[in-house]
């Protein structure tokens, strides 16, 4: 009999102190499925100390956790993975037409406006159905770690390793990652400098297609702005950056600002647009990435602007020299990740602390 068919009893170590009990399984025994631990949970069979416990209770260095038998559960059936159509010349020529950096743990593609990043019901042509066209050399396809809407333009990380998409994934979630994208907005920002901050939310009623700013429900979204130039009261010329990564959140931030970033008439109809022969389609340019590299380094890639963007720059008559303003620095305490291991660590020494307590009053 296998030790997988007993009950076990084992002690939580040190090293897992504070962490969430589906994680301790994932750490010291990965061949068990998170669905296992859900069942034994609902049926009263994983237990903490001898009580019961759930996947999401946190536990502590020194507890016992009961591990029922695995027993013998019937294999998943393996779904069938659909075949990729193959691309032809002008498609791998069209999307290596697209690389403006590579090397062994990423690319960086400068992405055309109307090409959606990932497909959907609707949408057969994209750019995850290309990536065979960067596997060079039996290399596995390139992977993509992060997204642009449809009609954004512009720099668009993917990486080539699953360590470099672990990598890079952790990186965009602790928000060390920078993006910096341009935009023409409809009018001049009173403030040449600011910060939005506006939670959002689904629209009701879209079907999760729109958001809207919903100061009661809404997740919490900021964006820096700084203007770089304006055309007397018509137009502006901005640098926008994120600091969260909300669904629409630079377009729809401007537009309830009251001002919208030119052509993006989804958010504000027809006052995202000028009079005369400027472009109606979305002003909305990635210009720079800046992402800590996996070996070391970093990866600060900037990508030219779409034809109509550089079009209408010019009619307005900004001056690009102007652009690329100095990225101001985040310290590491100060992003999401930073400030979880932070409270973390607190959290840790607290529980030392009581356990330090409890012990002397003990030997009292």
């Amino acid at each position: 009999m296998s030790a997988s068919d007993q009950v076990r009893q084992l002690r939580v170590s040190d090293e897992d102190d504070g962490i969430r009990l589906d994680r301790w399984f994932k750490r010291n025994l990965p061949d068990v499925t998170f669905g296992q631990i859900s069942r034994w949970a609902r049926t009263g069979q994983l237990r903490l100390d001898g009580k019961r416990a759930a996947p999401g209770d946190r536990i502590e260095a020194g507890q016992t956790v009961r591990v029922p038998p695995q027993g013998e559960e019937p294999a998943a059936p393996k779904k069938a993975v659909p075949e990729r159509a193959k691309l032809s010349d002008d498609e791998i020529e069209y999307v290596r037409s697209m690389v403006i950096h590579q090397d062994k743990a990423a690319i960086v593609v400068n992405k055309p406006p109307g090409l959606a990043t990932q497909g959907g019901t609707k949408t057969h042509d994209h750019l995850d159905r290309l990536l065979d066209g960067l596997a060079e050399g039996g290399a596995p396809r390139p992977k993509l770690v992060h997204r642009l809407d449809k009609d954004t333009s512009g720099a668009l990380l993917l990486a080539r390793t699953p360590r470099a998409a672990a990598f890079f994934g952790k990186a965009f979630s602790g928000r060390t990652a920078r993006k910096v994208y341009w935009a023409i907005v409809i009018g001049v920002p009173s403030i040449d400098d600011g910060m939005i901050e506006l939670p959002l939310a689904k629209q009701p009623g879209t079907g999760g297609e729109k958001m809207h700013v919903d100061e009661e429900e809404g997740m919490p979204a900021r964006t820096r702005y700084r203007v770089i130039e304006q055309a007397g009261n018509r137009a502006a010329w901005v640098e926008l950056q994120p600091h969260t990564g909300r669904t629409h959140q630079l377009r729809v931030h401007m537009a309830a600002i009251g001002h919208p970033i030119l052509g993006d008439g989804k958010y504000a109809g027809q006052d995202a647009f000028l009079t005369g022969s400027i472009s109606r389609k979305l002003h909305l340019h990635a210009r720079r990435i800046r992402i800590d590299h996996p070996d070391g380094g970093q990866i600060d890639v900037t990508a030219d602007m779409s034809d109509h963007f550089a079009a209408t720059m010019k009619s307005l008559g900004f001056d690009l020299e102007l652009g690329d303003l100095p990225l101001d620095e985040v310290k590491f305490s100060e992003t999401p990740e930073g400030k979880r291991k932070a409270a973390s660590a607190a959290a840790k020494a607290r529980r030392k602390d009581r356990k330090g307590e409890r012990r002397s009053r003990g030997r009292g």
